[in-house]
């Protein structure tokens, strides 16, 4: 009989998962990723696979609050912790937008990944949407103006941008509603 698998090893296995199923979501999409293909890149057995997650929509689910949900408490911390209003309005975004882009940005099915998790787990991607809202208004003090912000910063992912522009058109939008020290 083989022995029990440790912690460890179950937490270290899991997170290959994850990457795994990650990387097959963003670059083969939601719809064409088999449980074979993230098998395969994970280097396990589907049927590991299978006592592992019940299905695609549960690792899908699982890929995005391992990914996305987990940086909430960095996220909060950044919005109550020391700078100003501008800095940990930056900090926050780095966080929450800046980082996932740039591991989404030029894989061929990145644009998808919100969308979907929208559809296959509502629950988390309100949840991942209230956090970074109540992290902006920790920092503006102002529900409507933080909605706006949020909605700013959206749309500054529209086009798809670079990480380069993306992160410039970032700090002028932070600027806009948290003016850096020494600017009026």
């Amino acid at each position: 009989m083989p022995a029990a698998s440790s912690d460890d090893e179950v937490a270290a296995r899991r997170a290959k998962v994850l990457a795994a199923a990650r990387w097959c979501f963003l670059n083969f999409g939601f719809a064409k990723t088999a449980f074979e293909d993230i098998a395969k890149r994970a280097g396990l057995s589907r049927t590991l696979l299978y006592r592992i997650f019940k299905s695609k929509n549960d690792i899908y689910s699982a890929v995005f609050v391992d990914w996305l949900i987990s940086r909430h408490p960095a996220a909060k911390q950044a919005a109550t912790g020391p700078g100003s209003a501008y800095e940990r309005l930056l900090s926050v975004c780095r966080l929450m937008a800046l980082e996932p882009w740039a591991e989404i940005i030029g894989t061929p099915m990145g644009s998808e990944f919100f969308a979907v998790c929208d559809r296959i787990d509502p629950e988390s991607e309100a949840l991942y949407r209230k956090v970074v809202l109540e992290s902006v208004i920790a920092i503006l003090r102002d529900k409507p103006s933080s909605e706006v912000f949020l909605l700013a910063l959206d749309g500054l992912l529209s086009d798809q941008p670079s990480m380069k522009v993306l992160e410039q058109r970032t700090k002028i939008l932070a600027a806009r509603f948290a003016p850096p020290s020494g600017r009026a």
